[in-house]
């Protein structure tokens, strides 16, 4: 796992492995989004106890995802926080290497994305009108070369890092925004006419 200054991970098959389940990265996900937290903060936000959040805190934290945040708490109390912001799997033969592991992140990271996109649809009668037409799902079919999806997606992660700012880099006024992209190669489509 190799961390870049602006607080990126870049999975390694240690960090891969220990981020394959979908509860943990929906713990890492919950530090990110709402800063530290205790196993039982956490764990009821999620619907498990919190011996299992424990659990799931103590290997991310043994794995460098997440680490015991120690001006918070106390003796009975463990609070737990993010030590980056943003995770990368860029592969470089990891597929290979670990496939099983690969395909349990992945199908994890589709299943975070899944519940936002339907916790969003669920709020979005009481949403503000000007936000609701920000609010976009779409669909853009391509036919690219292999080179033209790999610009694409180069190209989406730049446009990505001109509009990221959490914190205090963000203005007062700034409201959290996902923008999750999917690039799905259809290889065994038929060809169109």
């Amino acid at each position: 796992m190799t961390r870049s200054p602006d607080s990126v991970v870049v999975l390694d098959a240690k960090g891969l492995r220990a981020l394959a389940h979908p509860l943990r990265v929906q713990l890492v996900d919950l530090l990110r989004k709402h800063g530290p937290s205790t196993a039982t903060r956490l764990a009821e936000r999620l619907g498990v106890n919190s011996g299992t959040a424990s659990y799931h805190l103590r290997r991310l934290g043994a794995a460098g995802f997440v680490e015991e945040d120690t001006e918070r708490g106390n003796a009975r109390e463990r609070w737990w926080r993010s030590v980056h912001r943003t995770t990368r799997l860029t592969d470089d033969g990891l597929s290979e290497r670990e496939p099983e592991a690969v395909l349990a992140y992945m199908q994890s990271i589709a299943a975070l994305y899944n519940l936002r996109t339907q916790q969003a649809l669920n709020e979005l009668q009481t949403m503000p009108q000007p936000w609701r037409g920000v609010l976009d799902l779409s669909g853009v079919p391509f036919r690219l070369t292999l080179e033209e999806a790999r610009q694409l997606r180069a190209d989406v992660t730049e446009l990505f890092a001109r509009y990221r700012r959490d914190g205090d880099e963000a203005p007062p006024d700034a409201v959290r925004v996902y923008l999750m992209t999917q690039v799905i190669p259809e290889l065994d489509t038929p060809e169109e006419p």
